[in-house]
């Protein structure tokens, strides 16, 4: 069992057998700052990315971990997976995703849905919305996403940080926009892994919500993944009881619980939130910033936020 710490704060574990064979691995990334406190957590921004492995190598890996936490008086240790594993510490459901089953046709999906859910996917188009997939959507999805990010009052990620994953992930991630009159109005990005797809990141424009950009958007990418013989859409991560939760629904998925496993210094800790009273009054001077100021310093705050 070994763990190599870098100077840009990530984390690698890795454990093997008696024959000295891998038997799990574990990537880690703290977060540390004056505002939020100290944090590992694997991963950031992420759903899942937890230890995989053996069974007893998923528990050493645990074990080398949580003593570092100790040590090193970790505000919280999270580590997020999709499905139960043998970890023996408190897990957290306070996350769920939402699952939706594809059939091998886009006709057979759109047929399933409620009349009122066909009319809003179809209205979009009947008032001219159009999507477009590729890697030169990237520019386009970031101007909406970044946008809307600081309509919520919350800081984002850079534009270099999404081209990077376009340049990583050629094939396998997804970006689009969706475009009225020439205009940018809604943007998605999201990751094909196995038979399933994940939306990780969408927006639309609020003063755009007649048109209803964002259902053409999604439908755009279920009817994608259909298209590419994927059997699962993945509407990503949300809070239960919530209005996106609620969006997540209407398309007739099922919720799944996210496991994620914490080694907490109090029961009340949790990554920062803008739910928390601590932090309520960053959202409420964010949203009120211009847009160009709160894109430029967003990701030098977003980074200490997992």
């Amino acid at each position: 069992m070994g763990h190599i710490r870098s100077r840009t704060e990530r984390l690698y574990l890795a454990a093997r057998d008696a024959e000295g064979k891998l038997a799990g691995v574990l990537p880690l990334v703290r977060v540390r700052s004056v505002v939020f406190g100290h944090y590992l957590v694997s991963m950031p921004f992420l759903n899942y990315g937890g230890p995989l492995g053996t069974d007893l190598g998923i528990s050493a890996l645990v074990d080398e971990v949580t003593e570092l936490a100790r040590r090193e008086k970790v505000k919280l240790l999270e580590m997020r997976s999709s499905i139960a594993l043998p970890i023996g510490l408190p897990v957290s459901h306070r996350k769920i995703t939402v699952l939706l089953d594809l059939p091998s046709a886009p006709e057979a999906l759109l047929n399933g849905f409620a009349a009122k859910l066909r009319s809003q996917i179809r209205r979009p188009r009947k008032e001219g919305v159009t999507v477009a997939f590729g890697q030169a959507q990237v520019e386009t999805f970031y101007a909406v996403f970044s946008r809307h990010m600081r309509d919520l009052g919350t800081p984002t990620q850079s534009l270099t940080f999404f081209r990077e994953i376009a340049n990583q992930f050629p094939d396998d991630c997804w970006f689009a926009t969706a475009y009225l009159a020439g205009r940018p109005v809604a943007g998605g990005c999201g990751f094909r892994c196995g038979d399933e797809f994940e939306m990780t990141w969408a927006s639309s424009l609020r003063e755009y919500s007649r048109e209803a950009p964002n259902m053409l958007l999604y439908w755009a990418f279920m009817e994608r993944a259909i298209g590419e013989g994927l059997s699962r859409f993945n509407f990503g991560r949300c809070t239960p009881g919530t209005g996106t939760h609620r969006f997540k629904m209407q398309w007739g998925g099922r919720e799944q619980p996210l496991w994620w496993y914490r080694l907490a210094a109090s029961s009340d800790t949790n990554t920062p939130s803008p739910h928390d009273a601590a932090f309520r009054w960053g959202p409420r001077i964010w949203r009120h910033l211009p847009a160009s100021i709160a894109t430029a310093f967003g990701p030098s705050i977003v980074r200490y936020i997992p």
